[in-house]
């Protein structure tokens, strides 16, 4: 079949690019783009099951002007000082000023000296963001406003003040993916260039990965774009530096795959239409296995409760398969097009290095392929029992810069009320008879909800209009999006609020530490979900390619067990010598998008490897030397420009991005350097011709084979 389609495209190579280049604009210019469906709201990802969920939407119906979130103004005097009867005379017009401005998005600002801190450091103002979380314009406007507002107000005074809060901390950290994005971006294009300049010394083949996949990532944004207006879903922000990141990780490995096989090809005498020809009917087959093993661990994200997963899986597997569709198509038409030129200015392309460090491992693997397995299963052990220590960590804020405006009111803030003011846990009370709520039943409440263990102080009831609802503020004593406070809310404090209702009357708990509590939840059920029904699917992709049952049973315990050491890595450096609280909780679901999905990448390619050099007649220990020599480079060279652009993200200014880019980088290099070139190969060879049953995948089929070559292709000889 691939054989075939490499005719197809090296032939009619002009049709094939034009092809392209016509979709690619006609996508571009008529569908949206990703910004449309970008939402920095979390709880906006939870199904409807979950009571933060059915909190939101009571507030919205009962509080219709307060119902999203609070952009809190932290006031204070510039000398530090207490505030005095003139200062909060003063932030009380501040506030009336702010009402007066009608700032789009917003409701009428609350304070009084209940607002005042019992320290008297600092007074806060209570501005009700009504615009959605889903308009990320509106919720940017009425921040920016408001701070216009108070600028304008209290020039010349000696108070000072800063906008807090979930929202305007988005509005802060929007800049903050941004300056992410470019940091990250550019150090992703100078890495690829500079690695593959070093692997090939071709300026052509280093440019080819730049050129194809940016418009690779820019079709594929608008493509998610459109599909998100369709099936109506939103899209984390996050996703415009992972899509980057991935698009050139495996679009590379893609194109690397090509390259090296096309080398290969060209080095055994073959002319370059069918060296072309050929790489595409060797390595075809193990691009679209590894890209539909890719594809469907994404989609198997659909599964997931949390909706920040469910949408992330079907955005990547777009991405992927655009990125597929390209390699198989654009790509060979481009190289056929450019012939060996594509290695100008080198001519190392056209000889065989010989003593390279990869017949040097393939050798001693195959002598000795029960040290290599014990070796490299032992090493993925020890770090896997990092993952017994696992923590999941919500704390967002912490991640960010605290230089933003946002992150020093909030300090201040701290100065003068609890932890949990800055993001109170939102309590409401509501009748079961539909009636009116009496002074009585909130008075009860609130003397109730004061007495809970890890509440600081309640605010004073907020009544909805019809009398039905009422919305108490509880102020937790440790912080709003810390372990402590999730374990609290599960523990209960939920419970507790619960069961303080009076009769007749029943309260749900609300506000981003119940939502954290929630994902927490949801996240535990979509891990125990997803990770089973991925393995299986993709056992039965590579069941697919080999015709066998046994060799995809060790291949997906491989990866899975690569999958835990990947984790229990990030656990021991984080938690461990860092000293954080946990991982990011978003981590074990990016570590199975990336190291268990795109890991098994080079699995496929190193099991095809060793099926070839079987079929040509070697027995299983010499075809898993060979297998290693000749695949090797490959599985190296993909490896490092996959881990080397995961790592940039070290470079990005949010301490999950980090975290992501560490423990990616380390799960792809684990992947490449001792799952699939060590821990494969040597189980292999040593199940032998029972590793492809019960096929015959390591038999000679009919027709015929493009002859094999002798000497490995090492990354260092180019």
């Amino acid at each position: 079949m691939f054989d075939r389609w490499g005719r197809f495209v090296v032939r009619r190579a002009w049709w094939v690019i034009g092809g392209w280049l016509v979709g690619a604009a006609l996508i571009i210019g008529l569908l949206p783009s990703l910004s449309d469906i970008t939402s920095g709201d979390q709880g906006g990802f939870l199904p409807d099951s979950y009571e933060s969920v059915q909190a939101i939407d009571l507030a919205r119906t009962a509080f219709p002007e307060q119902a999203t979130s609070s952009a809190v103004v932290v006031v204070k005097r510039s000398d530090g000082a207490a505030l005095t009867p003139a200062d909060q005379d003063r932030v009380g017009a501040l506030a009336t000023a702010i009402a007066g401005a009608h700032i789009p998005g917003t409701g009428q600002p609350l304070t009084g000296p209940q607002a005042v801190a019992p320290n008297k450091l600092v007074q806060l103002i209570s501005v009700p963001v009504t615009a959605r979380p889903t308009d990320a314009q509106g919720q940017i406007d009425a921040v920016q406003k408001t701070r216009e507002a108070i600028r304008s107000n209290l020039a010349g005074t000696a108070l000072s003040a800063g906008v807090a809060g979930q929202v305007a901390q988005i509005v802060d950290n929007n800049d903050t993916f941004t300056t992410a994005f470019a940091v990250v971006g550019a150090a992703t294009l100078a890495l690829i260039i500079v690695l593959i300049l070093i692997i090939f010394r071709s300026p052509i083949a280093a440019l080819l990965p730049i050129v194809v996949v940016g418009g690779v990532l820019q079709v594929s944004s608008n493509l998610i774009a459109a599909a998100g207006k369709l099936f109506g879903f939103n899209v984390d922000q996050s996703l415009q530096t992972l899509l980057l990141i991935v698009l050139y990780g495996i679009g590379t490995d893609y194109i690397l795959f090509l390259l090296f096989r096309y080398r290969e090809r060209l080095r055994a005498g073959v002319d370059a239409r069918t060296a072309m020809v050929d790489a595409v009917a060797r390595v075809g087959e193990v691009i679209t296995s590894a890209a539909a093993a890719v594809i469907v661990a994404f989609l198997v994200l659909l599964l997931a409760t949390f909706g920040g997963f469910g949408s992330l899986g079907p955005a990547l597997a777009i991405a992927v398969f655009v990125m597929l569709i390209t390699g198989l198509t654009l790509v060979p038409a481009v190289v056929g097009l450019i012939g060996p030129a594509t290695f100008w200015p080198s001519k190392a392309w056209r000889r065989e290095p010989t003593g390279t460090a990869f017949v040097r491992i393939g050798a001693a693997l195959g002598r000795r392929p029960a040290v290599a397995a014990a070796a490299s299963g032992l090493v993925l052990i020890a770090l896997a029992s990092g993952t017994l220590l696992f923590k999941a960590d919500y704390d967002f804020a912490a991640g960010f810069p605290s230089t933003t405006e946002s992150a020093k009111a909030a300090a201040d803030l701290q100065r003068g009320f609890p932890q949990g003011a800055l993001d109170p846990t939102e309590a409401y009370l509501t009748t079961r008879d539909g009636g009116a709520l009496t002074a009585a039943q909130l008075d009860q409440f609130a003397a109730a909800a004061a007495r809970v263990s890890g509440v600081g102080g309640v605010q004073p009831p907020v009544k909805a209009t019809a009398g039905t609802v009422a919305r108490y503020s509880l102020l937790l004593t440790v912080s709003p999006a810390s372990n402590e406070a999730i374990t609290l809310l599960h523990d209960h404090l939920r419970d507790d609020l619960h069961a303080a209702a009076p009769p007749g009357t029943k309260v749900l708990v609300g506000g981003s530490t119940a939502i954290y509590a929630d994902i927490n939840s949801a996240n535990t059920r979509d891990l125990s979900v997803i990770l089973p029904v991925a393995a299986l699917l993709i056992a039965i992709i590579l069941a697919l390619l080999l015709r066998s049952v046994v060799a995809p049973l060790y291949l997906v315990l491989a990866v899975l067990l690569n999958f835990a050491a990947t984790l229990g890595a990030a656990i021991y450096l984080f938690q461990g010598a860092a000293g954080k609280p946990g991982v990011t909780f978003q981590l074990p679901i990016i570590l199975y998008l990336f190291v268990l999905a795109i890991g098994t990448d080079y699995n496929i390619l190193m099991i095809a490897r060793l099926r070839e050099e079987a079929r040509a007649g070697n027995e299983p220990r010499a075809a898993a030397a060979l297998g290693v020599q000749h695949a090797g480079p490959s599985v190296a060279a993909a490896g490092l420009i996959l881990a080397g652009t995961f790592a940039v993200l070290t470079l990005a200014p949010v301490s999950f991005l980090q975290q992501i880019g560490f423990s990616v980088a380390t799960g792809i290099l684990l992947s490449a350097f001792v799952m699939s070139m060590f821990l494969v190969p040597s189980l292999t060879a040593l199940l032998g011709h029972a590793a492809w049953w019960p096929g015959h995948g390591d038999v000679k089929r009919g027709g015929p084979e493009p002859a094999p070559v002798e000497h490995p292709v090492p990354v260092e000889s180019n």
